[in-house]
């Protein structure tokens, strides 16, 4: 199979490809370099459902043969071992039609093309909808629902159909009145319940990682942002960012590089592209500059606040309880530049970030720097 390259690299095909398609190919180029491809399968099924070729071309690009390469064994194994073929040609069924053009066009020998049973008949593909709000589309309870016979009252006496009467409501009403001046008395007395006391974040709950930018492009819908692969350990692959950083670093300086990457902040579409990440800088009024990973560090790899790493952070954090705006005000650097967080309230000394082996990640000049 390491010949279907130099068998696509024959033909006569161009394509002109926008900055978003290269972009989309060095992602699953590198999707294909870290051996993951089969967690990507779904992934390229929907890709292929709503294009012809991968980046969106009239024609297969090189990308398209890179990723057949990979993806052809995978199909093969699959319905060649599975006993339920008919339900594999229907899930994985635009991926089946993208081999069969591609085993042609890039002459894949006899014995080892995809063998196809074309007679098959598929079920309809079902493409789910967003269901409505069930309360939208249904009239409320008390409206609908006819009442029980055994609900049926005179209820002349009590005024209106369902409204308690006026005595009624005004001994209601004393009743909560009461309850809620028993409740602040209590509070008063034993001090607010713990359950109910508002917590304050903890650094622990951001998800600091090394990154290494593998390749960064302008964004071709806005002037003032990158787009940057990232890996960041992810077995799915690297992640894809926008920073507003072009009028403070050159493009070059945006590529193959080391960073820190804030990893669980609520993914943001960008003008049309999805960041899933943020790249940690520290700044001043006039000045951005990356805070740097120190020697020896690898994509992925756990950094926190000393005394925090042993706490591990949240998947994503709720942008409702602002756990980030919280805590990044108290990020700043000291006068060696190392990053650090300090809370003012609580009067700690200074905690570093570091990583396992008490490395400790720095900026290149600013001092007292708002690092976010």
């Amino acid at each position: 199979m390491s010949a279907l390259l130099e068998n696509f690299r024959s033909l006569s095909l161009s394509n002109e490809l926008s900055k978003e398609q290269l972009a989309l190919a060095t992602q699953w180029e590198t999707v294909v370099k870290s051996g993951q491809i089969q967690g990507h399968i779904e992934e390229l099924n929907l890709r292929l459902r709503d294009h012809s070729f991968i980046l969106g071309t009239v024609t297969p690009t090189e990308t398209d043969a890179i990723v057949f390469e990979s993806v052809f064994t995978v199909i093969k194994d699959l319905l060649a071992s599975s006993k339920d073929v008919k339900g594999h040609y229907a899930q994985y069924r635009h991926i089946i039609r993208w081999c069969a053009y591609l085993q042609e066009i890039l002459e894949v020998s006899e014995d080892n093309k995809l063998s196809l049973n074309y007679d098959l008949e598929l079920p309809r593909e079902v493409i789910e909808k967003k269901k409505k709000d069930d309360a939208k589309k249904q009239p409320a309870a008390s409206e609908s629902k006819p009442a029980a016979k055994a609900d049926v009252k005179d209820n002349s006496k009590q005024g209106p159909r369902g409204k308690p009467d006026e005595e009624t409501l005004k001994k209601l009403r004393e009743e909560a009145k009461a309850k809620k001046a028993a409740k602040k008395a209590q509070q008063g007395q034993q001090g607010q319940p713990q359950d109910q006391q508002p917590q304050k974040p903890r650094p622990s709950a951001i998800d600091f990682r090394v990154g290494f930018i593998q390749k960064c492009i302008k964004h071709p819908d806005a002037d003032s942002l990158y787009v940057s692969t990232i890996d960041v350990g992810d077995e799915e692959g690297p992640r894809t960012v926008c920073s507003g950083l072009v009028k403070y670093f050159p493009l070059e300086a945006m590529q193959e590089r080391y960073v820190v990457a804030v990893c669980n902040l609520k993914p943001v579409n960008m003008r049309g592209i999805k960041s899933t990440a943020m790249v940690l800088c520290g700044s001043d009024e006039n000045n951005v500059e990356f805070v740097q990973p120190p020697e020896g560090c690898k994509p992925g790899e756990k950094i926190f606040f000393e005394g925090f790493g042993d706490e591990e952070p949240a998947k994503q954090l709720n942008p409702k309880k602002k756990i980030w705006e919280q805590l990044q005000p108290n990020f700043s650097t000291n006068a060696n530049l190392e990053v650090f967080f300090k809370d003012e309230e609580d009067g700690d000394k200074p905690k570093k970030l570091t990583n396992s082996r008490g490395d400790l990640f720095k900026v290149a000049s600013i001092t007292n720097a708002n690092v976010r």
